[in-house]
């Protein structure tokens, strides 16, 4: 069982590094100039993995119309750009546009659907003199202040993640990273008898078993599941894992072939953000085990459990 993990494991991390040279590849092509200058925006975000904002200064004072490209190769997506005055400030160009990913399902004309890749940003103007010019968008790197979440959280729906990227000629572009599969924990239920937990696969298909696998040695226990769609329902197996030796363990849960977290979030600091209480539990045989179910810092779930029933036996042993 350790070899196949350690198989699984690199493979991951050969897929992972040819993705990544892929979107090396990708954005170094995109942000090549053709022309036209770059043009700075007063505001350009992405938030929600969804929501584009663009704010910008008008690049001529006399426009007869402008609108923002969004293009991978031959796919383009129009949007229209509108002039605002916000006070007695200069008019700006703006535009708010919902992006999708492929994963999502989208009614014709409800925006645009961006696939697995990047994709550049052109603001098309045309003066007043019929001239159509073209310019990229650049996007400043400012330190962000440290906040309790981060600037960019996937999709919680499917895992897909679009993010504002600055190519190495600093150009802005819009990176579309589709989830790995996964297994993301929805919620756990601690109550005097076990914990149930419930999830749901994410850019997976199909069912598959699930086991308990110990941090340190990699020792497996199967888990009984309960599939109800892409959703998944199991009670730890907290009598056999207490029973797999004595002494305190940390255990971790694959499903399905794919490690069980909680990883389609913004939050920074999940052990901090939802911290867990200790748990003793009666199990059915007359047992008591201390289960502490948690997340680790990279989101992933984790039980730590200790067999109480083996613990004051040797305690009165010893006294």
């Amino acid at each position: 069982m350790h070899a196949y993990h350690l198989f699984v494991g690199l493979a991951r991390r050969a897929r992972r590094a040819a993705r990544s040279a892929r979107y090396r590849a990708e954005r170094l092509a995109a942000g090549r100039h053709r022309g036209g200058t770059l043009l700075t925006p007063v505001h350009l975000s992405l938030r929600d993995s969804r929501t584009l904002n663009l704010a910008l200064p008008l690049p001529a004072p006399d426009l007869r119309a402008a609108e923002l490209l969004i293009t991978r190769g031959p796919r383009r997506h129009r949007v229209p750009l509108t002039v605002e005055r916000l006070g007695t400030g200069a008019p700006l160009l703006t535009a708010t546009a919902t992006l999708y990913d492929a994963a999502t399902h989208v009614r014709p004309g409800q925006g645009p659907v961006l696939s697995d890749g990047v994709w550049r940003l052109t603001l098309v103007v045309t003066g007043a003199d019929g001239r159509v010019r073209r310019h990229g968008l650049t996007l400043t790197e400012t330190p962000a202040p440290a906040t309790p979440t981060l600037p960019y959280a996937p999709n919680p729906r499917t895992g897909t993640l679009l993010r504002l990227v600055r190519c190495r000629g600093g150009r802005a572009v819009v990176q579309v990273t589709r989830s790995r599969p996964r297994a993301e924990l929805v919620r756990f239920e601690p109550r005097g008898d076990g914990i149930t937990v419930h999830g749901r696969l994410v850019a997976a298909r199909g069912t598959g078993p699930a086991q308990a696998v110990r941090r340190r040695d990699g020792r497996a226990v199967p888990v009984p599941l309960a599939w109800t769609g892409d959703r998944f329902r199991f009670a730890l197996p907290l009598a056999a894992m207490a029973a797999a030796g004595p002494g305190q363990w940390v255990w971790e849960f694959h499903v399905a072939g794919v490690p069980l977290g909680r990883r389609l979030t913004d939050v920074r600091d999940l052990p901090s953000a939802f911290p867990t209480p200790f748990r003793v539990v009666a199990l059915a045989g007359g047992g008591l085990v201390r289960a502490h179910p948690h997340f680790t810092a990279s989101g992933a779930f984790a039980v730590t459990c200790l067999d109480l029933t083996h613990h004051l036996d040797e305690q009165k042993e010893t006294s």
